[in-house]
């Protein structure tokens, strides 16, 4: 098996409330669940190890989810394992189309080799949507923005979250749905991933 491993998770489940765009055209987990498989078999395509870490329609436990990864991690290397978290952005809670758009991700508080994962997803995003925002953090040598989040924090992989626009701004939900956005963002991943490999393990 080629090395490194890569996972690639989706946003939520099937019944996770709140989690889909005013007009309910767009529920994270069907749309996460589709764009994730389609990662996944577009880095096989490229001989790349990639595994859907949560194919299942229901929301896994994010604690269930991290022994998942852990798994791969002690029997690959936590260093030959990469972590990608696919999610949809929102600003409210799913009843109120808003201003804010954009793609992001996120890492861990600190610098680790996860920062340099989300650099080369960063590089990809400008190349694979152009025109459109890329949400940056500022005041930070590297764009993604830091955060605990659980899935990041408890993993000893390198670990990214994506946050795929916004599923309550209706712009952002309109590229999301056309067949355009969905390469583009598969794209993006894909693209990311394959520098990032090209950079560390060639």
């Amino acid at each position: 098996m080629n090395l490194p491993i890569i996972l690639i998770d989706n946003g939520h489940g099937r019944e996770t409330a709140g989690k889909r765009s005013p007009s309910g055209k767009l529920r994270e987990y069907a749309w996460t669940r589709a764009v994730a498989r389609r990662i996944t078999e577009e880095l096989r395509g490229h001989d790349v190890s990639a595994f859907l870490l949560t194919p299942e329609d229901v929301d896994v436990p994010l604690a269930t989810r991290v022994k998942r990864v852990e798994a791969y991690c002690r029997q690959y290397g936590k260093k030959n394992v990469i972590l990608i978290s696919v999610h949809v952005n929102a600003a409210g809670n799913g009843e109120h189309w808003l201003a804010a758009k954009g793609w992001s991700a996120y890492t861990t508080p600190g610098t680790t080799e996860s920062d340099e994962v989300a650099r080369c997803l960063y590089e990809a995003a400008v190349s694979a949507f152009p025109g459109r925002k890329i949400r940056i953090y500022a005041n930070r040598k590297n764009p993604d923005f830091e955060a605990s989040l659980y899935i990041l924090r408890n993993t000893s992989c390198a670990a990214v979250l994506t946050e795929n626009f916004f599923m309550d701004n209706l712009d952002d939900v309109a590229f999301l749905l056309s067949d355009d956005g969905k390469e583009a963002v598969v794209r993006c991943h894909v693209n990311g991933i394959i520098e990032y490999i090209r950079n560390a393990y060639e």
